[in-house]
């Protein structure tokens, strides 16, 4: 272990060199640290002090090597809106793993290190604002209780970057469990050597399942544990309102972790068919159609694993089949279980979920927000607008307190299971936008930090929190955000 914590075993760099290409990332000209994640660095065991004195603004823009990292950038393939596309890492390159206290192996990546094999024309950086978009989100998520990779720092390279217009450039160091993707078993597969497939798999079970290693059919286990977390992972994603924006096959991770923060939003007013990126121009990935994209792309995943599953073709896909169509019914749980919590319900009623869709379908109706909605239930605030000024809510009211009256749980604890449960903050698009710009235009990353500081704590129902509870100026065009990022 070095001075400053890197504990470094580098197991990725040990598979088949196919998977991989080993790089260093691309030197930057006058690298400047703008935020660092201390209790992250806490949890994986680095001293930012240390740290700081071997210059942390080297280490995180990857002018300086730390020791015992072993860089490489990934290979993988991903359906990208339904159509299958060779890719790769192809701005940012992973340092490698480290090891931290507890004993856990996670990755650290550099994101927008330069270019790599798999560029494929890109310039392989990023600007300021999206990095420190990744940031915000992406600590967002973990303090939602969310699985989510992490955010560890931001560092400015001096350099500009061409875009739309000349932007900051700047490289984000994310953490993850790992970067092993959906897409990473379409790329092995698509090679079309057994052997290497096969190793692939049996890491990705040692690394992330260890507990199925012994099964009678590993990869039917692997199969059904990475359906069990997507299924969790979706269903959370939809009980606070966030939209991943492009949910290709490369962006989902066999860890059950959400990755890759680039046109995500949160919603306001309550829309299932609302899209932020600017690029889904066909809604295919709206906030309603996530939990279909899910199996779609567990469907892909589950036609990597074929020759794995069964020596028969025939039984392999029979196989893959009849665990896919067992996805919905574990979204679907997981969903009402927490759209139960959500509305202090602690026990099970055949009509819960009838319930749940009235109040979601009042709410489209009158155009509430999805976030305030919940709130104001759980204060029992039901302020003066216009769908709790409606007839059809007071209808619905009455249904619910009646609900609530044939458990055994006292009002007191439903109450407490609803502030567990109902955020009184999240990064809110405006909010998002206002810290960006704060900091990006006028190197002014307070505002960031202020906001920050109150998504850190997200169920504390205090009211410093009011501020980012407050909704946008209405505005004649739709937020929309982008990739690229």
């Amino acid at each position: 272990m070095t001075k400053s914590g890197w504990k470094f075993d580098n197991s990725y760099s040990r598979l088949p060199v196919s998977f991989f290409t080993s790089q260093n990332p691309k030197p930057v000209n006058s690298p400047k640290l703008v935020i660092f994640n201390e209790p992250l660095a806490a949890s994986l065991g680095l001293d930012d002090e240390a740290l700081k004195t071997e210059d942390a603004a080297a280490v995180f823009s990857g002018n300086k090597i730390p020791e015992g990292a072993a860089p490489l950038a990934q290979a993988y393939a991903g359906h990208q809106f339904g159509h299958l596309t060779m890719l790769g890492d192809g701005r940012a390159v992973l340092l490698g793993e480290q090891i931290t206290p507890k004993g856990e192996r996670v990755d650290i990546q550099l994101k927008g290190s330069g270019r790599t094999p798999y560029s494929r024309g890109g310039d392989g950086r990023a600007a300021l604002g999206p990095m420190l978009r990744e940031y915000i989100i992406s600590e967002a998520m973990q303090a939602l209780r969310i699985p989510t990779t992490r955010s560890l720092a931001v560092v400015t390279t001096g350099e500009t970057i061409i875009r739309e217009t000349l932007l900051p450039g700047a490289i984000l160091t994310r953490v993850a469990s790992s970067h092993i993707r959906v897409g990473t078993f379409q790329y092995a597969a698509g090679k079309g050597d057994m052997d290497d497939l096969r190793t692939f798999a049996d890491y990705t079970i040692k690394r992330h399942y260890p507990n199925i290693a012994g099964d009678d059919n590993p990869y039917l286990s692997l199969l059904q544990e990475v359906i069990r977390r997507q299924a969790a992972l979706i269903a959370k994603w939809q009980l606070v309102g966030f939209i991943h924006g492009v949910m290709n096959t490369d962006n989902m991770t066999i860890s059950g972790e959400t990755i890759d923060y680039g046109p995500c939003a949160f919603m306001d007013v309550y829309d299932p068919q609302t899209v932020f990126s600017s690029i889904d121009r066909e809604g295919r990935y709206a906030y309603e159609n996530q939990p279909y994209i899910g199996g779609w792309n567990l469907a892909r995943f589950a036609e990597t694993l074929l020759p794995l599953l069964h020596d028969n073709q025939e039984q392999a896909v029979q196989i893959a089949q009849d665990e896919i169509s067992k996805y919905m019914n574990s979204y679907q749980t997981n969903w009402l279980k927490g759209m139960r919590a959500k509305l202090g319900i602690f026990n099970e009623e055949e009509q819960d979920e009838s319930l749940v869709e009235e109040l979601l379908s009042l709410m489209q109706k009158n155009k509430a927000d999805y976030t305030n909605t919940f709130l104001s239930l759980t204060n029992g605030q039901h302020t003066d607008n216009k769908l709790f000024g409606s007839t059809e809510f007071a209808q619905w009211l009455k249904r619910w307190k009646e609900r609530l009256g044939r458990q055994e749980e006292t009002e007191e604890l439903s109450r407490q299971l609803m502030k567990n449960s109902n955020p009184v903050v999240i990064p809110r698009n405006h909010r998002v936008e206002e810290a960006l710009e704060a900091a990006v235009e006028q190197e002014d990353y307070s505002v960031m930090n202020r906001l920050l500081q109150a998504l850190a704590t997200p169920y504390e129902h205090t009211s410093d929190k009011e501020e980012y509870c407050t909704l946008p100026e209405q505005s004649a065009r739709p937020y929309q955000t982008f990739c690229g990022t």
